[in-house]
């Protein structure tokens, strides 16, 4: 994430200004600048802050839902970017993002079972 967010902010800032739907009422660059520094502070949160885990596990889920239309948007719009230049790629990468919020809860704790404590053996 912390790489992601990078990359936003520098690189590759035109390829994801790219993703930006047409009818997102924020101007591309802003978008991108402020979606990069978002991810950033939750990619280095949740290794800084391991105590928080299931917090950030669960922002970065939620983040990865937030940016779906985005994602469907350039499906829809026909949009080239990332080497996603041709309908079936733009298709194939939207089943994509169900598995990066199932990481960031997994991550977070959020689908692991909880561990019962065991009684104690006293006698």
């Amino acid at each position: 994430m912390v790489g992601a967010g990078g990359l936003h902010l520098t690189v590759q800032r035109r390829e994801f200004q790219a993703q930006v739907p047409t009818w997102f009422p924020v101007d591309e660059d802003l978008t991108v600048l402020g979606s990069g520094v978002v991810e950033i502070a939750l990619g280095a949160a949740f290794l800084a802050l391991p105590g928080k885990r299931r917090l950030v596990g669960g922002l970065l889920a939620a983040f990865f839902v937030l940016v779906f239309p985005g994602n469907v948007a350039q499906y829809l719009e026909g949009t080239d970017a990332f080497g996603l230049d041709t309908d079936r790629k733009r298709l194939v990468r939207l089943f994509f993002q169900p598995l990066l919020v199932l990481w960031a809860l997994y991550g977070g704790g959020w689908l692991r079972r909880r561990q019962r404590s065991e009684p104690s053996l006293r006698r």
